[in-house]
């Protein structure tokens, strides 16, 4: 039998059955920055984070809200979820632009995909928004933050 969670004992690939599990508490905050080049960093800034497609910030929360909502339709074997907590923060740090996505629901099955979803997403946003101004912007770090509910519990020693 595979010890691999999404392949079935004769190699296909299978979506976990979460049946039989407790529905619990699950949360998950997931982390991923958008590095800029200084002079865009500061343009940004000196414009209150807006471009001409409009309010990058707000857009990238809207965007990744909605993907972190959506992420069983993009990553194959994961569950429909009813989200009942969905918050993306997004600062500036410097050049970097730094976005949290936290994710909540009671269900059977974790929320890790869809606050990783939601953060990339965000990030993605972030970059097509600023796009006319460099395409020397990087899109990196995204990491799971923490993780809650479940079998065992996680979260990162070497906060940035």
């Amino acid at each position: 039998m595979s010890t691999l969670t999404h392949v079935s004992s004769d190699g296909r690939p299978t979506m976990v059955d979460v049946g039989a599990k407790a529905v619990t508490a699950r949360s998950a905050v997931a982390e991923s920055r958008v590095r800029l080049p200084p002079a865009v960093a500061r343009a940004l800034a000196e414009a209150g984070f807006a471009t001409a497609k409009g309010p990058v910030f707000h857009t990238a929360i809207i965007a990744g809200t909605m993907a972190a909502k959506r992420t069983h339709e993009l990553i194959p074997f994961c569950h429909p979820l009813g989200l009942e907590k969905c918050r993306i923060d997004i600062v500036a740090a410097g050049d970097d632009v730094v976005i949290r996505c936290e994710v909540g629901v009671h269900h059977r099955t974790g929320v890790e995909m869809e606050a990783l979803t939601g953060a990339s997403v965000a990030a993605l946003t972030v970059y097509d928004m600023c796009k006319a101004l460099s395409h020397e912007l990087v899109i990196d770090g995204t990491r799971l933050i923490e993780k809650r509910g479940g079998k065992s519990d996680f979260g990162v020693r070497d906060e940035r």
